[in-house]
């Protein structure tokens, strides 16, 4: 992904924190963090169990106003505008998030209605997202038949059906096996071609080296951010596990 536009001007982010803070009574998860992220980059925020992020990314999908600090997602500030923001990104849940009970077809009908598309559009919808995932013949086949693989990258088509700005991917490849992995990481890569911005959570850190830059919290507080190379130089690691594991050291690690 190149950042600059053709003028070499750094484009508009669609999202920006600024001191961005949640707290629980005397506990702070989330402590004054600041970033940007780009138009179509893919975005890795990581850390471990308690870090923080997954508290950050509910402040950013509009799911938990923050205790102090500014964000804008989309153009939207996470204050005024909760609601504009979640009709304007695509979140899929670290736990399979569509309805087992339903069949695949009427899960894509029900979430493309929730995104606000109608009639023939959900129709021509439906169809290229079977057509792109290969399950034309399991369109009417419970979704809680299917394989962990397939109901993985059926919940990230569904996310992106209303083709968002934004997608919000917790921890996506969670469970499944590296062919599957690598399968919904090149489907991740199209819809960042196509312009959509991929913010992300993973514990696999080969997987960091697939984002343009990754941010890595640490007991509420983001302790590195660039690329994966410059994070590696920086620290003298050979991988990103070395690099996590030198920034996590001593980490207090409580709960989100």
């Amino acid at each position: 992904m190149q950042i600059l536009t053709n003028n070499n001007k750094m484009p508009e982010p669609v999202i920006t924190t600024k001191n961005l803070t949640k707290r629980f009574g005397n506990f702070t998860a989330v402590n004054e963090i600041s970033f940007e992220v780009y138009p179509g980059e893919i975005f890795g925020f990581l850390g471990a169990n308690g870090a923080g992020k997954t508290t950050a990314m509910r402040m950013l999908c509009g799911l938990s106003r923050p205790t102090a600090g500014k964000a804008t997602v989309a153009g939207y500030d996470v204050y005024k505008h909760p609601e504009k923001i979640k009709q304007n990104i695509g979140y899929m849940s670290q736990k399979f998030s569509l309805y087992e009970d339903l069949t695949v077809m009427e899960n894509i009908r029900f979430y493309a209605g929730i995104y606000g598309l109608t009639g023939s559009v959900i129709k021509d919808k439906g169809k290229r997202t079977l057509s792109q995932l290969g399950l034309q013949d399991e369109a009417d086949k419970l979704v809680g038949d299917l394989p962990l693989g397939w109901k993985q990258k059926l919940s990230f088509s569904v996310a992106i059906i209303h083709q968002p700005k934004i997608v919000f991917l917790d921890e996506p490849t969670s469970g499944v096996d590296p062919v599957t992995r690598r399968q919904f990481w090149d489907m991740i890569y199209k819809a960042a071609d196509e312009g959509m911005t991929v913010f992300v959570t993973t514990h696999y850190m080969d997987e960091s080296e697939y984002c343009n830059r990754i941010s890595i919290m640490v007991d509420g507080v983001i302790r590195a951010l660039d690329s994966p190379r410059r994070l590696k130089e920086e620290f003298s690691s050979s991988s990103m596990d070395e690099v996590f594991f030198t920034l996590a050291r001593g980490a207090k690690g409580k709960s989100e």
